[in-house]
C-alpha cells in the first residue's frame, strides 16, 4: 500500500480536529464544563485521548476554540442566509442577531466561554477566533466604516458586553433591550435581521446550535 499523500494527511487531521471541537460544544452544553473530561471529548469524537493533547494544550483552550468555531459558523450562516445581500445595514443586523441568538440558545456554553476569557487563562488566539474576527471585520466594512480596523474592535466589544449582560447570573438583561441598544448604536431599523417574535427580513433564521 502506497503512503498517503501530504494533502490526504492534512485533510484527515483537519477532520479529526473538527470532530474534537464539535464534541466539546456538545458535551459542555449537555453536562457543563467541570463534568466534561478530555477523555469524554475524545470518546464522543471517536479519537484517541492523546490526540486531544496533540492539538490543544488543555481543556480551557479546547473549549475556547470550540466556541469560537461555533460562533464563526453561526455568524456565517446568518450573514450568508438566503436571500443573499450586500446591504451593509442588513448584514450588521444579521451579525448582531446571530450572536445574541447564540447566547440565548446556548447559555451554559456561552457563560462558560465568557468565564474562561475573564479567568486566568485569558483570551486564546486560534484559527477559529481569527475566522470569527474576519467575518466581523468584513461586516463592519460592508456597513460602510471608513476605518474597519479601528471600528471592528468596538463591534466585538459591544457584542461581548451584550452577551455578558444577557448571561449574568441573577441579573440578566432581556435580549430585546440589548438588541434595541445595539440597533440604535448602528442606526438600524428594528425590522432588519431577525426581529424577536417576527419573521426574519428576507429569509429564515439559520442559527447553528449544538445538538
Amino acid at each position: 500500500m502506497s503512503p498517503r499523500s501530504a494533502s490526504v494527511n492534512e485533510e484527515l487531521r483537519r477532520r479529526s480536529r473538527e470532530r474534537l471541537l464539535q464534541a466539546t460544544v456538545e458535551l459542555v452544553a449537555e453536562r457543563g464544563y467541570e463534568a466534561t473530561t478530555l477523555a469524554d471529548i475524545a470518546d464522543r469524537a471517536g479519537s484517541a485521548r492523546g490526540l486531544v493533547s496533540y492539538y490543544f494544550p488543555g481543556k480551557r483552550q479546547l473549549l475556547q476554540s470550540a466556541v469560537h468555531r461555533l460562533m464563526h459558523r453561526t455568524l456565517e450562516a446568518g450573514l450568508r442566509r438566503e436571500p443573499s445581500t450586500d446591504d451593509g445595514r442588513e448584514l450588521m443586523a444579521r451579525a448582531i442577531d446571530a450572536i445574541l441568538g447564540l447566547a440565548a440558545d446556548s447559555p451554559v456554553l456561552m457563560r462558560t466561554h465568557m468565564a474562561g476569557i475573564l479567568g486566568a487563562e485569558g483570551f486564546v488566539q486560534c484559527p477559529e477566533q481569527q475566522r470569527l474576527a474576519r467575518l466581523l471585520h468584513e461586516t463592519m466594512a460592508a456597513y460602510g466604516s471608513s476605518d474597519p480596523d479601528s471600528d471592528y474592535p468596538m463591534l466585538r466589544a459591544l457584542l461581548m458586553g451584550a452577551v455578558f449582560a444577557m448571561l449574568m447570573p441573577g441579573a440578566p438583561m432581556p435580549p430585546e433591550r440589548l438588541r434595541a441598544e445595539l440597533f440604535k448604536r448602528y442606526g438600524l431599523d428594528w425590522e432588519l435581521g431577525v426581529p424577536p417574535d417576527g419573521e426574519p427580513s428576507g429569509g429564515t433564521d439559520q442559527r447553528i446550535v449544538p445538538q
